[in-house]
């Protein structure tokens, strides 16, 4: 209880439990890693496709229910989704992908790691603010300790190029949805971009895997679309817009810093080496910037 109190105190303003929905966001992804090596396996683009066409039914259905009115986008809303769901979902998956086939997954896993300070500065920038000192440093600080526990990893020169179009698309996922969460929300951005994603992949598969594609999917590559589409999509999204939509792009950056962690304790879980003590010691930097960060 104590422990609950002290951190209540650190948030100051924020709401915590909007900062906690963020938080949990960024663990989902970062546990998420696992379940979408998974799909490689098998017809990649097209189970991509299938993952964001569930996730946008699941999310309209949800929307419904609640009574959401779902608003189309207007003039150059189109462009702000459409490049949310081109550059953060599809462009973003592939990336990955190909990037894996020529840098370490440490070596993406460090250019997801330098999100933070590019949110810190940029952020402000178009909500029309001066950035933060304080979260400009926490920022650095985060992905100090994100690095530490990601490592570098080897990498090629074709590698390194994939990991900077990852770490592009990583902070378009953000940057590109502020304008438009006003209007539509946190609910209707990720109903938005999950049926353009859908779209997006769904092309591709049929050029590159054929209409097969989405009927030879195995039943771990079920299970994993299920679980990305579940969690890692609808929970995730919901919860990561919204927590950007009320503390801002900046402040909800540090918090990508929680999804290397994860990513490391849940190979641990699965049966992975325990973790060194640079791992140990990135986690600690990663707290530590996070509180400073949240500071009063």
């Amino acid at each position: 209880m104590a422990t609950a109190k002290r951190l209540a105190g650190l948030l100051g303003p924020a709401n915590a439990k909007v900062l906690g929905g963020g938080a949990f966001a960024q663990v989902l992804v970062g546990a998420g890693v696992a379940a979408s090596a998974t799909l490689l396996r098998g017809p990649y683009l097209a189970g991509e496709s299938i993952r964001y066409a569930a996730a946008s039914a699941v999310l309209t259905g949800l929307g419904a229910a609640t009574g959401q009115r779902l608003r189309l986008p207007r003039g150059v809303e189109w462009l702000w989704l459409v490049g949310v769901a081109a550059l953060g979902l599809v462009v973003f998956n592939v990336a990955l992908v190909r990037g894996s086939a020529s840098a370490a997954p440490a070596a993406l896993g460090v250019a997801v790691a330098c999100v933070p300070p590019v949110l810190s500065l940029a952020g402000p920038l178009m909500e029309r603010r001066a950035p933060s000192p304080r979260i400009v440093i926490a920022a650095v600080a985060v992905t100090a300790g994100s690095v530490a526990v990601v490592g570098f990893g080897h990498t090629s020169l074709a590698g390194a190029g994939w990991a900077v179009v990852v770490f592009a698309c990583e902070v378009a996922f953000t940057l590109l949805a502020v304008p438009v969460l006003g209007r539509h929300r946190a609910w209707g951005v990720s109903v938005h971009a999950t049926w353009m994603g859908a779209v997006g992949f769904g092309v591709l598969g049929l050029v590159f895997e054929g209409p097969s594609g989405f009927t030879m999917q195995s039943g771990a590559d079920w299970a994993a679309i299920a679980y990305l589409a579940a969690g890692t999509t609808v929970t995730a999204f919901l919860l990561w817009y919204s927590c950007v939509s009320r503390i801002g792009a900046a402040r909800a950056g540090l918090l990508t810093g929680m999804a290397p962690v994860a990513a490391a304790v849940t190979g641990v879980i699965l049966g992975g080496p325990a973790p060194s003590v640079s791992v140990v010691a990135g986690i600690g930097v990663v707290v530590g910037g996070l509180g400073f960060g949240f500071a009063r």
